[in-house]
């Protein structure tokens, strides 16, 4: 086994070694997410940390760790008789971003239950990281169903697994650790809520400490436990610290005053439910016992709300995570009239200030480090600004693409106006993929998962996952004579097992095509345009969908955002996109069936839903329309779904976009049916009209 990094020579990241120290002090924290850009040591800090945590006595010879002073009663390997203690380190155990479900809880032996009436279960990682750390590195990658049952084995401390009436239950408590690159995709709120704490990493700015990361690591690299071994007797006191803390944790008093303020603090900020509550108050339990005291100060709340409800603060997936500290501060100094309340204590931050040059600052947590959640983001879509934009101010002159002034514009170039900010997004209705299809799990067309509603059974391939009872008595029921079976009990063999295919829903690869011609924005409706395709975006967001951003203006088209699963992303370009010039219509389309091309190779199994926001005027270039119509074809030709959002205006419409959909094989609809309460039939036109051009 390789050598680790050790934990004390890591280089700056406070927020990131405080929060993950303060679980290891106190595992009822619940476990950290870790949001941060690549390289950012996120990984290292994790896997350093399992060195540091004191040994656990376990039950010899038990999978499931169970503790020999309190043995689980329901344990699968039970019942313990006493003795036969042993001791091993704690583990850390990682959780691969393609591991299926019964990696992650177990499995059954199907045949044997069904045969023999055993339980014969082979324990999976929740089972090897109880008493121990679970680390999900890119946890924003993992499928929905696999997140929600590591989240509920985090929030209730066991693992139940259920195959077919055949139940097994373990204990499965552990110190839940993720971490995530934002620019790949988000969390689910109610999953962001789930981790008790959060902080936001970045590389450091400052020349020496880039000097000392980069020495360190070469170091390390060079001689990995010669490194270790010159960090040993800092891991050493590291260690023995966090069982002090431990031992202290149950002596340290939350007193009213405290108590109060964290109350007030949650109350302030609007956080959903009590969960906050609960956290910040066993946080700055673990920060007082974590500094040597017993009792919870002010400055213990406060380090506890910076941690604990950044990530609760979101109100859409385009919220940046942070907390306004000007506001945290005013409201503790309100209600800190009641926070001495112990022993009198002024919470000077100097009881167990031992080690200055300890994590956390021996006691004084880290407030204002390189890694605070606040990092400054680009501000939210605003409805009312979105109106007082130069460019959505001017007029349609007899539908000419160069018609805007230039004057309008004074940052642009010639033929170029400044973007303008989205309108407010509103819900729209769910466009699908006809068919059914195979790709990663989502919520947005029908597919083959391994999740849903049964709609038949198959001969396994490879282990079985999920038994088809009923078809698979069928199988075995003709065979029993020939088998001799005399008893009750049913002689099942391997081939008589039927494996249940179920249909559930797919995420899809949601392309848009975005005209920033000069017609559109002479029209004012770029704005209504961005706010229509932002409505798209966090339609993709909730159904678990990748995106890209396709554009063309002027004289050619560009991929502003190649295809990702950070919706973020592609919300940031729509919001600087700028508008102006022609419309070259064909090689937008073009651009878009390359990049569909290529993502085909990357991810054959992702079907594609292409999304064309145009007024559908084809200008510049020789025989615009023509051209655009041929490119247009490509797409039906190849049952590539397609919508096209029709951005005409005025009392005069030419209904090219309709043309162009016809083009496609697809459906046209306005930016007033795209909302929800307005296209109620949408979808069965877009399937409709897909089925027709296939045929």
């Amino acid at each position: 086994m390789s050598t680790p990094y050790p934990f004390t020579a890591l280089v700056g990241q406070d927020d990131l070694r405080l929060a993950l120290l303060l679980n290891a002090v106190s595992p009822a924290v619940g476990g950290v997410l870790v949001r941060g850009e690549k390289g950012t040591a996120k990984s290292t800090a994790v896997r350093a940390l399992s060195a540091l945590l004191p040994q656990v006595p376990v039950v010899a010879g038990c999978r499931f760790s169970c503790d020999p002073a309190a043995p689980d009663p329901a344990c699968p390997d039970g019942p313990h008789d006493a003795g036969g203690a042993s001791v091993r380190d704690a583990r850390m155990v990682e959780l691969p971003v393609g591991a299926s479900e019964d990696r992650l809880v177990g499995a059954l032996d199907i045949e044997r239950a069904l045969a023999e009436g055993v339980k014969a279960f082979e324990p999976g990682l929740l089972a090897d990281a109880h008493r121990g750390i679970l680390y999900v590195d890119e946890v924003n990658l993992l499928h929905d169903h696999l997140v929600d049952l590591l989240l509920d084995a985090a929030a209730m401390g066991a693992s139940y697994v259920e195959r077919e009436g055949v139940s097994v239950r373990h204990a499965a408590r552990f110190l839940l650790v993720g971490t995530m690159n934002p620019e790949e995709g988000e969390l689910r709120p109610q999953l962001l809520d789930r981790f008790g704490l959060t902080v936001e990493v970045a590389a450091s700015r400052e020349t020496d400490q880039r000097v000392e990361v980069v020495r360190r690591r070469l170091a390390y690299d060079d001689d990995a436990e010669g490194f270790a071994a010159r960090w040993h007797e800092d891991e050493s006191a590291l260690r023995d610290r966090i069982v002090a803390a431990r031992a202290l944790l149950p002596r340290v008093r939350l007193g009213d005053g405290a108590l109060r303020q964290i109350a007030a603090t949650c109350a302030a900020f609007e956080v959903d439910g009590m969960r906050a509550d609960i956290v910040m108050a066993r946080t700055a339990t673990a920060l007082a016992a974590w500094a040597g005291r017993e009792d919870v100060l002010a400055e213990d709340v406060r380090q506890a709300a910076l941690l604990a409800l950044p990530h609760r603060r979101r109100r859409n997936p385009f919220d940046a995570p942070g907390l306004d500290e000007d506001k945290l501060d005013d409201t503790l100094e309100q209600n800190g009239d009641q926070a001495d309340d112990g022993d009198g204590t002024e919470g000077d931050g100097t009881d167990g200030d031992d080690d200055p040059d300890g994590p956390g600052g021996g006691g004084q947590p880290p407030q204002d480090g390189p890694d605070a959640p606040e990092a400054p983001e680009a501000p939210a879509p605003d409805a009312h600004d979105a109106h007082d934009a130069p460019a959505a101010d001017s007029e349609s002159q007899g539908g000419q693409d160069d018609d805007a002034s230039p004057a309008q514009a004074p940052a642009a170039s010639a033929g170029e106006q400044q973007a303008v900010r989205a309108s407010e997004p509103f819900r729209t209705k769910m466009l699908s993929v006809p068919g059914l299809g195979e790709g990663a799990a989502g919520r947005r067309s029908r597919a083959r998962t391994e999740h849903g509603r049964t709609t038949g059974a198959r001969r396994p391939q490879g282990a079985l996952t999920k038994l088809h009872l009923a078809a698979t008595v069928q199988a075995a029921a003709p065979h029993q004579r020939a088998r001799g079976r005399s008893g009750r009990g049913l002689v099942v063999r391997r081939d008589d097992l039927r494996q249940a295919t179920r249909e559930g829903r797919e995420g899809n690869l949601v392309l848009f095509v975005v005209d920033a011609s000069g017609s559109m924005a002479a029209r004012k409706r770029m704005s209504a345009v961005k706010g229509a395709v932002l409505s798209l975006l966090l339609d993709a967001y909730q159904r678990r969908d990748k995106v890209g951003l396709v554009t063309f203006r002027g004289a050619d088209a560009e991929v502003a955002l190649p295809p990702t699963s950070s919706v973020d992303a592609a919300a940031a370009r729509l919001e600087t996109l700028p508008t102006g010039g022609r419309t070259p219509v064909a090689a937008g389309l073009l651009t878009a069936h390359e990049v569909l091309r290529v993502e085909r190779l990357r991810d054959p199994a992702r079907r594609p839903l292409v999304v064309v926001v145009t007024d559908g005027r084809a200008t510049g270039g020789v025989d615009p329309v023509a051209r655009a119509g041929r490119a247009a074809r490509l797409f039906g030709a190849a049952g590539i779904a397609s919508v096209v959002v029709d951005c005409e205006a005025g009392p005069i419409r030419l209904g090219l976009a309709g043309q162009l959909a016809g083009e496609l094989g697809g459906t046209a609809v306005t930016l007033d049916e795209l909302r929800a309460e307005s296209i109620a039939g949408l979808v069965k036109d877009v399937q409709g009209t897909q089925m027709r051009s296939v045929a």
